[in-house]
């Protein structure tokens, strides 16, 4: 039996080192870019993060395979990352006991809000699309 060879196409993940200091220059820069924004508008940081890595990767500045492998590890992670969110909320829970109601409904009332809102504006954008393909 022949034994394949590996594939010279195959995307090569860059080292993980790598990946950190990516990730680490764009928390960086989103950081200067938070702290450049005025006070009335604040703009979190890994917002502008996101924004700047999908960026990143829509305009073939970084490959994904320079970012997958460390993207992974991150997620695996997510859960252990929200642990200090959940402290401080028990420690903030004599507020829940007198504003949990408001609170709930507040959620629910805002995740219908951004589902419709997000199914009526898929439903434009479709349609403009549409309208682009049929010319």
């Amino acid at each position: 039996m022949k034994k394949e060879s590996p594939k010279k196409d195959a995307p090569k993940s860059a080292p993980i080192i790598i990946q950190m200091m990516i990730y680490a220059v764009i928390l960086y820069v989103s950081q200067i870019i938070s702290q450049s924004v005025p006070k009335s508008f604040p703009l979190p940081t890994p917002v502008i993060g996101l924004v700047l890595l999908y960026l990143l990767l829509t305009f073939h500045i970084v490959k994904l395979e320079w970012v997958d492998s460390f993207a992974s590890v991150l997620i695996d992670l997510i859960g252990f990352l929200f642990v200090p969110s959940g402290i401080a909320l028990a420690a903030n829970l004599d507020i829940m006991q007198h504003e949990g109601i408001k609170l709930v409904l507040v959620i629910i009332i805002a995740t219908i809000v951004l589902l419709v809102v997000t199914a009526y504006t898929t439903r434009f954008l479709l349609g403009i699309q549409h309208k682009m393909t049929k010319k």
